[in-house]
């Protein structure tokens, strides 16, 4: 993506709008998180009930999707459109891919959210526990010719980025999006183990010295998450993309091995 710098989604606030606020500085947003069938969206009712939380509950979460990206695209904005999706079947994944493909948008499984009533449903967190599972879903994804990422999270007990990263490159992913969780060095392993993959670095990422420690430890890109909204962090990070970009850092160190079908 060009500039190396995305949006990251966030529940109940990454739709199209918010996309189109932060065009000027980013190369991608990733609308969502949207859960697609019966079970992954009683989980969310569940999460808005007890938590107070905000999250999308369309009525119907295709034609959310569909609407959503043809928004963004009649904006005319400069940006590349990626939907975070949760999901519990390899069907409803295909569904959401193909709407998708049909767009020119990047599907995004949601491997990260960890919270329990999306855990207890089967998705988030716990496809990281199911490899086979996750690779499935990114399989299917790939199968309706969309472009995959997938949203992952360190420091989950048990599990081995690298091994994630290297099964969701084989079943298809373009990219592999990583809350680094404050472990800055899993973005490198995660690169040497699927150097195919453009890597998205993301958690903290608020300025200069945290775009330079991702892209210095093997990230492709970062993103931005909770300030996503704020114009000034974007603006702070896009200069520092841009820096690295104009030669600051190694050669071909932001663009990396990323293939054509994920560029802009």
């Amino acid at each position: 993506m060009d500039p190396p710098l995305a949006l990251a989604s966030l529940s109940g606030d990454s739709d199209a709008e918010w996309a189109r606020a932060g065009a000027d500085y980013a190369g991608a947003a990733f609308l969502g998180g949207i859960a697609l069938d019966a079970e992954s969206r009683a989980a969310v009712r569940a999460m808005v009930a007890d938590r107070d939380r905000s999250e999308f509950l369309p009525a119907d979460p295709l034609a959310w999707i569909a609407e959503q990206l043809d928004a963004l695209a009649d904006s005319e904005a400069d940006i590349r459109a990626g939907v975070n999706v949760r999901a519990t079947t390899e069907m409803a994944i295909r569904g959401a891919a193909a709407v998708c493909a049909d767009r020119d948008a990047i599907l995004e499984v949601n491997a990260h959210c960890r919270q329990a009533e999306l855990c207890a449903a089967g998705c988030g967190e716990t496809l990281l526990a199911d490899t086979d599972r996750l690779a499935g879903y990114v399989a299917a994804a790939a199968g309706e010719s969309a472009d995959v990422s997938v949203k992952v999270r360190a420091e989950v007990d048990g599990v081995d980025l690298a091994d994630t990263a290297r099964a969701v490159a084989d079943a298809g992913a373009d990219a592999i999006h990583v809350d680094a969780m404050d472990s800055e060095g899993i973005v490198g392993c995660v690169k040497d183990a699927a150097p195919e993959l453009v890597v998205i670095a993301n958690n903290g990422v608020r300025d200069r010295r945290t775009v330079r420690e991702y892209l210095a430890a093997g990230a492709d890109t970062v993103s931005v998450g909770r300030p996503s909204d704020d114009e000034r962090v974007l603006r702070r990070v896009r200069a520092a993309v841009d820096e690295w970009a104009d030669g600051d850092g190694p050669a071909g160190a932001v663009t990396g091995a990323e293939p054509p079908e994920v560029s802009r």
